[in-house]
């Protein structure tokens, strides 16, 4: 079966959806002091998408092959998002996380 861009682009629009919802998900969780087994299975799933991202060279695999197949080059070349904010991903993704695991750490050891 022949993958096309449209299905990396739906794929990785996808998981981004997933990876946002646990980022979310642990900010509320350490915000709101609802620490559940959800919380640590947001962590490790955004933990695991970080060891991929550093495995590949800093890129996501599913852009490397979006590119392979012709799809421009640049984040928003394979995902349904405006390109302002799929410049800002990371940066926004990341510090929100970080607000996250901050704040859970915090509730854990109070």
């Amino acid at each position: 079966m022949q993958v096309t861009v449209l299905q990396i682009k739906v794929v990785h629009t996808l998981i981004f959806i997933v990876l946002s919802a646990c980022v979310l998900y642990v900010v509320f969780s350490g915000a709101l002091d609802r620490i559940t087994p959800w919380t640590w299975i947001a962590i490790a799933a955004i933990v695991v998408e970080g060891l991929v991202l550093a495995a590949s060279g800093g890129r996501c695999p599913l852009t490397k092959m979006a590119e392979r197949l012709g799809a421009e080059n640049g984040s928003v070349s394979d995902i349904f998002l405006p390109k302002w904010l799929a410049d800002r991903i990371f940066p926004i993704c990341g510090t929100l996380y970080l607000v996250g695991c901050v704040l859970v750490a915090l509730r854990m050891a109070g």
